[in-house]
C-alpha cells in the first residue's frame, strides 16, 4: 500500500514538474498578435533596423504584413509557438480573394499563409504589385 502511494506521489510530482517546465519554456499555447505595436516590435527583432510605418494585421492575429519607410514589405507569421518573418521580394506568391490574401515566399520551407486583412486587403495587394 505504501509503495503504491509513493508511486502515485512521485508520478504526480513529475507531472507538476513537467507542466512547470513547459510553462517556463513557453511551450505550446496559441500565440496571437494583439496589436500593431506588437507586430512592429517583432518585425524589429526579426530584422535589425526595420521600422514599420504601415501594418496590416490578420483579423485572427495569426500574421501581419508590415511596410517600412523605404518600401520593404515584411511578412510576419506564426511558426509553432514562435514568430518568424521574411522580407517579400516580389508579388508572384500573392493571391487575393475578397478580404483574404494568401502570401508565399520564394523559400518553400517558409510555407504560405492566408491572412484575413479585411478592408485593407485590396490596397495591400495593389501595393505588393510594385515589389520586384
Amino acid at each position: 500500500m505504501i509503495a503504491h502511494a509513493l508511486q502515485f506521489g512521485g508520478s504526480l510530482a513529475a507531472i507538476v514538474l513537467l507542466a512547470w517546465l513547459a510553462r517556463r519554456l513557453e511551450l505550446g499555447g496559441d500565440p496571437r498578435l494583439r496589436d500593431p505595436a506588437e507586430a512592429r516590435r517583432l518585425a524589429s527583432e526579426a530584422l535589425c533596423g526595420f521600422e514599420a510605418q504601415d501594418v496590416a494585421l490578420d483579423r485572427a492575429g495569426i500574421g501581419a504584413l508590415l511596410r517600412d519607410s523605404s518600401g520593404r514589405v515584411m511578412l510576419l507569421r506564426r511558426h509553432g509557438a514562435r514568430w518568424v518573418a521574411r522580407l517579400l521580394d516580389g508579388h508572384a506568391g500573392v493571391r487575393l480573394d475578397r478580404t483574404f490574401m494568401t502570401v508565399s515566399t520564394a523559400e518553400k520551407t517558409f510555407g504560405a499563409i492566408t491572412l484575413d486583412l479585411g478592408d485593407q486587403a485590396q490596397s495591400w495587394a495593389g501595393s505588393l504589385r510594385r515589389l520586384g
